[in-house]
């Protein structure tokens, strides 16, 4: 059984917090192995704030350490 979150939609990422993001590549979702923050102009790595180019589709609270 899985208790992490649930994704919710992309459209609603809060600002200013680590969150684990989801892609879709074909037909498959993939959720990031590292945390991100939504910046104001695009996502950026959670530890280290490079930016990344990437188009998530959803979002959940990062629960890793």
């Amino acid at each position: 059984m899985d208790d992490r979150p649930v994704w919710e939609a992309i459209s609603t990422a809060p600002f200013g917090r680590d969150l684990e993001l989801a892609v879709i590549e074909g037909d498959r979702v993939h959720a990031l192995i590292f945390a991100c923050r939504r910046a104001p102009d695009g996502w950026i790595k959670g530890q280290t704030s490079e930016r990344i180019v990437v188009n998530p589709t959803h979002w959940r609270p990062w629960t890793r350490s």
